[in-house]
This record gives structure tokens, C-alpha cells and sequence, in this order.
């Protein structure tokens, strides 16, 4: 059982707000990124944690799963709606999960592990012919914020399961003998009339096979660990803990039966000068006091190039101007947002007495006491 708690990893309690999590992440990401800390193992694990923890409870469905079942809650496949029953049933005796009198057994089920492939949505069942579809496999990928935006191909190298080259997959060494109680079928029928349903042998486990020895090279699962590198194609406008699914790229099948799917989460790298809200960025932009109060041409980067900006006469600190259509791309439909530059007045390092006769000078330009009109 993982009993790590990630509000702790973050470094918020239970209650903290969406925005407050974010800003946690935010401070910790730019100190504990691998970039800043390169070869530090410790900060790349603890970079990892706050990733972890920063997906779950930036989410709020995911939040609310993890309030209520742990980390155990966040694992691929699992049914949150199937736990609560199992919860609901084992407070009232058990009766509705393992029976009527099933001291020591497991009633309507065969077996514990048909419970845990119930609670994960059926992961590790039989499926048509008996054997168990391919698990699901989660894996994060770190891409740069711009990167982001344009889109790029990432590779990422990952362990997962695949099919076992020795067995191909059956798990088995030699064809043992069919299994009497599902007559080869891997699957025994349970209940009656339109209650009734299939559920997998619990005698041969879904392989429909008895007396197999279990092949030395997987230890009888069917599939073996093996490092592979795959082409991620991350659309252009993917955002911070989006899921990008790949279909039969997840663990293998036992016995032939289909490949899961691998998902990969985002994980955005924070850029030090832009900040994304939806599709829209927003650039904070130094210009001087002249270009303030007689207005400028400057030029401002943004991610598809360079643009010139017309900053108007007497233009003020914390203004604000729009570039249409300079936003960030949807990643699922057509148009981009827009891009927005606040204009800061930076205000020049004290120079000698010229430029204080300057300020001087420039004070008294004032019409009146700017704060003449402030009140509370």
C-alpha cells in the first residue's frame, strides 16, 4: 500500500485551491527541475514526486478519487464506482460481495482476483477466449513549454510487458490437457436464465488448459519486461496533464489476447518569461520611459516569430495590447488564442545628478498629486 501523501509532496494542506496547488507546482518545478539541477539524482526523484502529485490534484476528478482511495486510486484502470460498492457491501457484512455464508470463501467470485480485475474495470479478466486483454500503461512525458505550443516529436523509452518470445505469450511450456470443467473454453457460466453471464474457469484461470508446466522464460505470466523507445507525436496546443493515447502500444495479452494501450500525461515546462491561460499568453514587456510618454515601435518575440507592436503615446505601466490570432493553437479543433503584452515602464538606474534633474523636472510635469483621487 502506498502511503505517500501528495498534498505533502507539493507542500499544501487537504484544502488548498486549484490556484494555490498550481503556484506550489510552479515554485517547485523551477527548483527542482532537471535542468537546474543536472546529474542530481535526489532532485530529479523529488522533481518526479511533484509531477506525480501535481497531475493527481490538478484534477479534480483525480483529486477527488485520491481523497478517497489513496494513491492505489490513481492506478490505470482503476473503477472508483466498483471500490464504493465493495466498500458499501463490506460495511454491511460482505454478504453482497462474497456471499451468504462464504466464511473463508469468495461467494459470487472465484477467486480474489476476479475482485481486484472487478475494482479495475475488469483488467486481467477473460475476455472471449478466455484469455486477459494487455494492461493499460501510464507513462509522463516532460515537454517544453514552447514545444508545447508548436507541437514536436518526442522519444521516449519506457518499460512495459511484452509477449514472451518463448511461450508466445500462453504462459506455458507444452499443450497440457483441455480443462474438464470449461471443456477447453477458458470461460464457466454463471447463474441462470437472463442472469446469467460468463466469468473465466477459475480451475485452469482463462487458458482452458490443465497440467501446463509454466514456461521458464515469463514464469507462466505469458509476457516479460522489456525496455522500448516509441515516437510521441504532441500535438500542437497540448496542455499541462493532457492525455495522449496510443492504441495497442500498452502491455501485451496473455495467450494471443489483444494489447492494452499506453497513455502518455504531459507535463508542461514552465517558461520563464510567458504564461499560458486557455489558448491565450500573456508576455510581460520592459520599455523605457520615453517610448512610454512619446510612443514606439518595438518588437516583441512570440512563439511564431518576431512582431512589430505600436506603443502609443503616453502609454501607461500594466497596459495591456492584443495581438490577435498569436495565441496558442486548440489542440482539437480549428483557430489559436491570442497574445497579450503588458507594457512595464522600467525606470532608469540612478545616473548622477544629470538624470536627477531629469526626474525633477519630470516631476513637475504632474498636473496634480496622482493619487489625489484614491479612495477606500
Amino acid at each position: 500500500m502506498d502511503a505517500r501523501d501528495l498534498y505533502a509532496d507539493l507542500g499544501v494542506k487537504r484544502t488548498a485551491t486549484g490556484d494555490e496547488i498550481k503556484r506550489a507546482y510552479r515554485k517547485l518545478a523551477r527548483k527542482y527541475h532537471p535542468d537546474v539541477n543536472p546529474g542530481n539524482r535526489e532532485a530529479e526523484e523529488r522533481f518526479k514526486h511533484i509531477s506525480f502529485a501535481y497531475d493527481a490534484l490538478s484534477d479534480p476528478e483525480k483529486r477527488k478519487v485520491y481523497d478517497e482511495f489513496g494513491v492505489e486510486g490513481l492506478s490505470a484502470g482503476f473503477d472508483a464506482g466498483r471500490a464504493r460498492e465493495f466498500k458499501r457491501a463490506r460495511a454491511r457484512g460482505g454478504a453482497d460481495i462474497f456471499g451468504e455464508g462464504a466464511a473463508g470463501g469468495f461467494g459470487r467470485y472465484s477467486s480474489f482476483e476476479d475482485i481486484v480485475g472487478d475494482l479495475f474495470g475488469g483488467r486481467g479478466s477473460a475476455g472471449p477466449s478466455g484469455a486477459a486483454r494487455g494492461a493499460d500503461v501510464e507513462s509522463t512525458l516532460e515537454v517544453d513549454f514552447l514545444d508545447a505550443v508548436r507541437g514536436t516529436t518526442a522519444t521516449i523509452a519506457l518499460s512495459k510487458p511484452v509477449e514472451c518470445t518463448q511461450c508466445h505469450g500462453s504462459g506455458a511450456q507444452g499443450a497440457g490437457t483441455a480443462c474438464p470443467d470449461c471443456q477447453g473454453r477458458g470461460q464457466v457460466k454463471v447463474g441462470a436464465g437472463p442472469m446469467s453471464f460468463g466469468r473465466r474457469c477459475p480451475r485452469c484461470r482463462g487458458s482452458g488448459r490443465i497440467d501446463l508446466r509454466a514456461c521458464p522464460g515469463c514464469q507462466g505470466s505469458g509476457v516479460v519486461d522489456k525496455v522500448q523507445r516509441l515516437n510521441v507525436k504532441i500535438p500542437a496546443g497540448v496542455e499541462e496533464g493532457s492525455r495522449i493515447r496510443l492504441a495497442g502500444k500498452g502491455g501485451a495479452g496473455a495467450s494471443g489476447a489483444p494489447t492494452g494501450d499506453l497513455y502518455i500525461v504531459t507535463r508542461i515546462r514552465p517558461h520563464p518569461c510567458l504564461e499560458r491561460k486557455g489558448q491565450d499568453l500573456y508576455l510581460q514587456l520592459p520599455i523605457t520611459v520615453g517610448e512610454a510618454m512619446s510612443g514606439a515601435t518595438v518588437e516583441v518575440p512570440t512563439p511564431s516569430g518576431a512582431v512589430k507592436v505600436k506603443v502609443p503615446p503616453g502609454s501607461q505601466s500594466g497596459a495591456k495590447l492584443r495581438l490577435r490570432g498569436r495565441g496558442v493553437p486548440v489542440m482539437k479543433g480549428e483557430g489559436r488564442g491570442d497574445f497579450y503584452v503588458t507594457l512595464m515602464v522600467q525606470i532608469p538606474p540612478d545616473g548622477g545628478e544629470r538624470v536627477r534633474e531629469a526626474v525633477r523636472v519630470l516631476e513637475e510635469s504632474y498636473p496634480s498629486n496622482p493619487r489625489s483621487d484614491l479612495r477606500l
